[in-house]
């Protein structure tokens, strides 16, 4: 072979070499510009209004709820409760106590009240003949004095002797007609004593089945409102064993028994950090979103901030916060009372704003960036803040519409 065709034979394989290192240069470069591409998650910025907010946990509470207290009743048990967080309306039964007691009592009372009534009447027709005897022994007495007059006027007509007896007859006469009035007053008297006595009696036991009768009334106990119903703790058994009360439960006069919410009422309490105390006031708008119902959100103003400051939980060291209520003018029909929530209270609007996640925001070199998608590649773009909230951003400087990398494009080149 001459030495022309082995500098061609050279050249050859050089140049073919050559292009297979191209090729695959070429090859790794687009795939990790596909790489790339593919592991950046990107989001779009947007143009709109930009709500600054300050976020608060809390729960819903009711502004207003009824407590449901026991009877003044002694030996109450309870024999029958309306299920726990049921939905209950207004004079509705919701507790009802067993009365079996109180009716057998009844009928002992009654039983009395119905002997004291007929000792009193037997007592009122005695008193009675008592009187028309008295009366009829007074009337003859006063008829026997009149007789011995008429004998003394004689005296002019008849003889000494006749006439002295006829005022000796006279003096007897009136005599008894004295004990007469004197026994009928008695008599008066001893009556009225006596049918006061019973009277006394009668209405002693009268009382007795009127009171036994409003325990009685007293044994059911009706809604006052419509809600949902929740029953209090029995410390009966002491702190450490406490539940809610149930069917076979002895109770005492005056016990808390359950609570009824009233859902009209509804609020949100959440807790302000001091920090951001200063900014929150009255009638400011709120947006109350509930943990079990997420795709709810419920537009709410503040309606009331606490004046002071209060320690929450049982961390150390303690921290303290702030309350503040929004009330709910038109509660959904599936809101309870004790439902975790938050709300965002808007402070500030910022109109015709970008807004971007606040992942897509990062620092270099002291100044706020962002990693702008374009095509395969991404460009640092140095934008200004203007109101950061937990979860996105206002900034200027780039377009609406632009895509931004929610991870930090140079950390992760330089770890490729």
């Amino acid at each position: 072979m001459s030495a022309r065709s082995k500098r061609i034979r050279g050249w050859v394989i050089f140049l073919t070499v050559l292009l297979v290192l191209g090729g695959a240069s070429a090859g790794v470069y687009r795939m990790r510009q596909a790489q790339a591409s593919v592991a950046f998650p990107v989001a779009p910025a947007r143009k709109g209004e930009f709500l600054v907010l300050i976020r608060a946990r809390g729960e819903l509470k009711a502004a207003r709820s009824v407590q449901v207290y026991a009877p003044v009743v002694p030996q109450l048990r309870i024999a029958w409760l309306a299920a726990s967080g049921s939905l209950i309306h207004q004079g509705d039964l919701m507790i009802k106590f067993d009365s079996s007691a109180s009716e057998q009592q009844l009928q002992q009372k009654d039983a009395a009240l119905r002997q004291a009534q007929a000792t009193l009447d037997q007592a009122v027709a005695q008193s009675k003949i008592t009187a028309d005897q008295d009366k009829s022994d007074f009337a003859d007495a006063q008829f026997n004095v009149e007789k011995a007059k008429l004998e003394v006027s004689k005296q002019e007509i008849v003889g000494e002797l006749q006439a002295a007896e006829s005022r000796i007859d006279l003096g007897l006469c009136e005599q008894k007609l004295n004990v007469a009035r004197a026994t009928a007053d008695l008599h008066a008297a001893s009556d009225r004593s006596r049918i006061g006595s019973l009277t006394r009696v009668r209405d002693y036991n009268q009382n007795d089945v009127d009171i036994t009768k409003q325990r009685i009334s007293q044994m059911e106990i009706k809604a006052p409102i419509t809600g949902f119903v929740g029953f209090s703790m029995n410390y009966s058994q002491g702190w450490m064993n406490a539940k809610p009360f149930k069917v076979g439960d002895n109770v005492w006069a005056g016990m808390s028994l359950a609570e009824i919410p009233d859902l009209g009422t509804l609020q949100m309490e959440g807790k302000i950090e001091e920090i951001d105390r200063g900014r929150i006031f009255v009638n400011q708008d709120v947006r109350v979103h509930i943990d079990s119902l997420p795709e709810l959100s419920i537009a709410a103003k503040i309606g009331q901030i606490s004046p002071l400051a209060e320690a929450t939980g049982n961390e150390y060291p303690p921290t303290r916060s702030f309350k503040a209520w929004a009330p709910i003018s038109h509660p959904d029909p599936r809101l309870r009372t004790g439902m975790n929530s938050g709300m965002d209270i808007i402070i500030q609007r910022i109109p015709n704003a970008i807004s971007i996640p606040a992942k897509a925001l990062f620092t270099h070199d002291g100044k706020p960036v962002v990693f702008v998608a374009d095509g395969a590649h991404y460009r640092t773009v140095e934008v200004q803040l203007l109101a950061r909230n937990p979860d996105e951003v206002a900034v200027s400087g780039i377009p609406p519409g632009a895509m931004v990398t929610l991870v930090d494009v140079e950390k992760k080149e330089n770890k490729r």
